[in-house]
């Protein structure tokens, strides 16, 4: 049988990456040849996202591209768009297959079969109508600092602005056993660091019947003697409550990090968003971080521009945002999504208001994401290395526990503790702590 290549590329989300990688782990199982997604291959395979119309775009261009590189290829597009949009990507961006969100652990034969009798395909779903957890695994991981574990897929909050429950459906909880199991393998072959992911971490466990909770999973994760940290993906402000705070004080190997969603500081905007929460909340659950954890990293996510954003609500969300003192923030433009009930709501706002309050953003989290981390200078943090520091010789960059960039003389691959010295343009300074004497 013949030998057949296959490159893939993704975009989107870490839950997409995580996807994508289990795909192409079960092309490797099937004897195929993984090469770059810029070299010329019989198979390519393209993870898409929907999640904004910029999404979109550049999954269809990434679908043209591959048609470009080997006409003759079996070109499979997967994921949100793909779900989203089906068969009508077979004529309008020349692909072969069509996978959405569900039936991803056939994509081999799917795509065999189209490489035998060049026959296009669709496979999709009823995405609403999947009530157990599709299970795929990322095999033998090629990245030996840090990956990215997926716990659940799906959502069922159906926030106006978000197609996401439209495309991967509600929310469905990974068993216990597989992420352990996941988790004790990846970790023996060298990964040091495990985050947490999926479409709504909060919600884990939740469709279980056996009281099994996002805590027991983090308990459980915590006896692994392999494992060295810990990270939780994106969670729901509503999630962190007093109770959830000291139990999570008890996890090990936890790293105190944590991203909780914002969207909006405006009660208005956060009730037209349905979002479950207001700004008061939000600043309790922060509270209870700061209580039970020193100095926790609160990162968010903050969408500017919603339908009918008035200039004081705006206002509301920036002074929000000075009054938490988030150690980063993600700003993005509201996106018109068809489908959603945002996009049909009244006084959408121009393109021009968006990014003039996407600068503003901006320019606070440049001065927060500073102010946070010269808090630590004197102080010995635990970073994992990962990668060369293109601009400083010798050095190399990771991630201190509290998720802020350290460049440091130090091993790649590794957990060191570091003494900051200074900050340089959002990175930490210093030298290991071990060669303190010399520094």
């Amino acid at each position: 049988m013949k030998t057949y290549t296959i490159a893939g590329t993704t975009v989107g989300c870490k839950v997409n990456q995580y996807d994508s990688a289990a795909m192409l782990a079960l092309f490797s199982d099937a004897g195929f040849k993984t090469v770059p997604f810029d070299e010329i291959a019989d198979v390519y395979l393209i993870s898409t996202c929907t999640v904004t119309a910029v999404a979109d775009k550049k999954s269809r261009q990434l679908m043209h591209r591959a048609r470009k590189l080997n006409p003759d290829a079996v070109i499979c597009a997967a994921g949100c768009l793909s779900q989203k949009d089906g068969e009508k990507l077979i004529e309008a961006c020349g692909v072969d297959v069509v996978i959405g969100n569900v039936e991803r652990t056939k994509v081999v034969d799917i795509v065999l079969d189209a490489l035998q009798d060049k026959n296009k395909k669709a496979v999709i779903k009823k995405i609403r109508d999947e009530s157990v957890y599709e299970s795929l695994s990322l095999g033998t991981p090629t990245e030996k600092t840090r990956a990215f574990i997926k716990i659940q897929e799906g959502c069922n909050n159906f926030c106006a602005y978000c197609i996401i429950p439209y495309v991967r459906g509600k929310a469905r909880s990974r068993p216990l056993d597989e992420i352990i199991k996941e988790v004790e393998s990846i970790t023996k072959s060298g990964v040091l660091e495990v985050v947490l992911t999926g479409i709504h971490v909060s919600s884990y466990g939740t469709d279980f019947k056996d009281g099994t909770t996002l805590m027991t999973l983090l308990t459980a994760l915590d006896k692994i003697p392999t494992l060295q940290r810990l990270r939780l993906g994106s969670l729901e402000p509503v999630l962190i409550n007093e109770a959830f705070c000291n139990a999570a004080s008890k996890i090990s190997r936890l790293c105190p990090h944590f991203h909780l969603s914002l969207q909006s500081g405006s009660a208005s905007v956060l009730g037209r968003m349905n979002r479950h929460y207001t700004p008061a909340d939000y600043l309790e659950a922060v509270q209870f971080l700061r209580r039970y954890f020193d100095r926790p990293a609160i990162t968010t996510d903050v969408i500017v521009g919603f339908p009918g954003e008035t200039d004081e609500e705006f206002e509301e969300t920036y002074q929000f945002i000075k009054t938490v003192g988030f150690s980063k923030l993600h700003v993005f433009p509201y996106s018109i999504r068809t489908g959603t009930k945002a996009a049909t709501m009244p006084s959408q706002i121009p393109n021009a208001v968006k990014k003039a309050r996407v600068n503003k953003l901006i320019a606070l989290d440049n001065v927060l994401q500073a102010q946070y981390i010269e808090q630590f200078i004197g102080d010995t943090v635990s970073v994992l290395f990962e990668e060369p520091n293109a601009s400083e010789a010798l050095n190399y960059i990771g991630y201190a526990e509290r998720y802020f960039s350290v460049s440091a003389p130090a091993r790649p691959n590794t957990v060191q503790d570091v003494i900051i010295k200074e900050v340089s343009h959002h990175t930490a300074l210093g030298h290991i702590a071990d060669d303190s004497e010399n520094g």
